[in-house]
């Protein structure tokens, strides 16, 4: 995919039937590197599976432990091979994460009101209002907000941590770090991901990875 837009977008228009993505980030996606954009265009009612490698770290502490725990993020030892699929249904997307056996599901729409430019992330009864960003080649996601069964909440209490997507030897490569406040590093997965054409299983080749015993500091 050249990244490349066609007219009604180089206008900046809209299709109801577009990505996810594509409607949040309107003209700015014509400026997606082609591999970052080919994983999020996925039209309404489509599904696109890919496969790669993830390399994961957790934080130390007791709480940092339990967080990820209850928010079902991955542990340093479902490093390794990973399985993403991303589902659109009525504007919302679907992705599920396979880590190895675990499984990390989580759901993509579009903000409402006056948070309609962000992206919201639901995980459980939480929902992650964030903003989508391109710079210096990445597309970046910085929260804005959160809301605990649609209550706002402050802030400043509020999940943080580095989170891009970008394109290396024409690979899409992502890195999600998460931190809160008083509790400090949580969880940092990068890696990989290629489409795939089947949604059965294939062998991957191993790739090395640089922090399989490290912890965050």
């Amino acid at each position: 995919m050249s990244g490349r837009q066609d007219g009604a977008w180089a206008r900046g228009e809209q299709s109801s039937s577009c990505s996810l993505y594509r409607r949040l980030l309107g003209p700015a996606w014509a400026q997606l590197p082609a591999a970052v954009a080919e994983m999020h265009d996925v039209a309404d009612t489509g599904e696109r599976v890919a496969r790669g490698w993830v390399d994961v770290e957790r934080g130390r502490g007791a709480l940092a432990r339990l967080a990820a725990t209850l928010a079902g993020f991955p542990d340093a030892a479902d490093a390794g091979e990973i399985e993403m699929r991303f589902e659109a249904r009525d504007g919302i997307e679907i992705w599920t994460r396979r880590f190895g056996d675990k499984v990390f599901r989580s759901r993509q729409s579009a903000g409402r009101g006056r948070n309609a430019d962000l992206l919201a992330e639901d995980l459980g009864p939480f929902r992650i209002l964030m903003s989508l960003a391109l710079e210096d080649g990445r597309l970046k996601l910085a929260v804005r907000g959160w809301q605990f069964l649609g209550l706002p909440l402050p802030l400043a209490l509020a999940p943080d941590g580095e989170v891009y997507e970008e394109e290396r030897d024409g690979r899409f490569h992502f890195h999600v770090e998460v931190m809160a406040p008083l509790i400090g590093p949580i969880v940092r997965y990068t890696g990989w991901l290629v489409p795939v054409e089947t949604p059965d299983r294939v062998q991957l080749p191993a790739m090395p990875s640089s922090s399989e015993s490290s912890a965050l500091r």
